[in-house]
């Protein structure tokens, strides 16, 4: 089985890691395939890498600048056509070629975002199925908006990915699915069952974590997002975890409050065992991660899906989004200032003193547990493979 993944962070690649668990499991070969710059965290979940291209930092780094800055609907157009269906595809379709004509994997399982391999698998009589890392809407609404570079390689290609099967971890309730073909999973996520460090001198008060995704440190926006974040809880009475990930440096942030410990990187799930907020950039790893532990949350958006993911677990009840940031000239967005922080203070103070909210993610949490595991979907899935080239 190959797992395809394209540029991005965590958030692209950790929804398609159940699946590699379970196929290992089960004794199949599994290799990842991806842009160089994600080796080390493939490397860090323990399986094997194959790299493929990347698009040069110089063509990426001014559309990444624009996702933070340009109006909603011209910054979703840059991610979906440009930064993925015309850049990060060319870069990526040699790697591929190669990987699935001498590796000749039996199944390719591909992240929404990586377009290479649903280019490449038909060539070669591959079956494809797309791991969801975001809400089903919005990645047919991505499919869509990057047709016109896909259809460069082959023509109704975007129609063929809208077929697709669509395996989805997100429950229902929040995420409505256009595609035809959609299969809920649960991912059983374990806590390795070490005890988070005690960082905050004994306290017993309320345990926040806070993570703005493995992206935002590639921007120049970062710092200020960071220091709001600080601003917003360094007068409160709760320990905060806040994750920076580890493209960005903590020591820009200056001193840290007593109450709030920094990290570039935890294990998520070791973290949710013990939290009792989540205050993070709506990405759909962190959110739906926190909403399967039954864990509430605080969504302050930066960019991308963010801001439907947000609106989403708002109106469920089970967390607050808090709007940052203002509309500037020429539409252009300013994402976050300092004056935020009193309101990502509002609607952390709302939450923990809401049980409500926790209520809520709770049904959340069960109704997402209620879905069938990764193996049996993977058995699903491979039960119409031909296996005369597994070995």
């Amino acid at each position: 089985m190959l797992a395809a993944c394209s540029l991005g962070g965590a958030g692209h690649l950790h929804p398609l890691l159940p699946f590699l668990s379970a196929a290992r499991g089960q004794g199949h070969e599994v290799l990842v395939v991806g842009p160089p710059a994600m080796r080390d965290m493939v490397d860090a979940a323990g399986y094997p890498f194959w790299p493929a291209g990347e698009p040069p930092e110089t063509d990426v780094a001014p559309l990444r600048e624009m996702l933070t800055t340009a109006p909603p609907a011209q910054a979703f157009v840059v991610a979906s056509q440009e930064l993925f269906g015309r850049l990060a595809t060319a870069a990526m379709l040699p790697g591929m070629e190669q990987v699935c004509a001498e590796w000749r994997p039996d199944l390719v399982l591909r992240e929404p975002c990586e377009y290479a391999s649903a280019v490449v698998a038909p060539r070669h009589a591959i079956p494809t199925a797309q791991v969801a890392i975001s809400v089903a809407e919005g990645e047919a609404a991505s499919i869509t908006a990057a047709a016109p570079a896909l259809e460069r390689h082959r023509r109704a290609l975007a129609q063929e990915l809208l077929a697709t099967p669509y395996l989805s971890r997100l429950p229902r309730s929040l995420d409505p699915s256009p595609f035809p073909t959609t299969v809920r999973f649960r991912e059983e996520v374990a806590p390795t069952g070490e005890m988070l460090p005690d960082w905050w001198g004994g306290s017993k008060a309320p345990l926040v974590y806070m993570s703005f995704g493995t992206v935002l440190g590639h921007m120049s926006v970062a710092a200020t997002v960071y220091q709001v974040a600080v601003k917003a809880v360094e007068d409160r009475e709760v320990r905060v975890l806040l994750t920076t990930g580890r493209a960005f440096d903590a020591s820009d942030l200056g001193p840290i409050p007593a109450n709030i410990h920094v990290e570039a990187w935890v294990e998520q799930s070791d973290v949710l065992a013990h939290v009792d907020l989540v205050v993070c950039h709506g990405g759909s790893g962190t959110t739906f991660g926190a909403m399967a532990a039954g864990i509430p949350v605080v969504i302050v958006p930066i960019f991308a899906d963010q801001f439907e993911n947000g609106r989403r677990v708002d109106r469920a009840g089970a967390g607050l989004m808090v709007e940052v940031g203002s509309k500037g000239a020429g539409g252009l967005r300013r994402v976050i200032g300092t004056e935020d922080a009193s309101r990502i203070a509002h609607g952390i103070d709302t939450v923990l003193d809401d049980a409500s909210y926790r209520r809520q993610a709770g049904h959340i949490a069960a109704e997402m547990a209620s879905s069938p595991p990764v193996d049996v979907v993977l058995d699903s899935l491979l039960s119409g493979v031909g296996r005369g080239n597994r070995r």
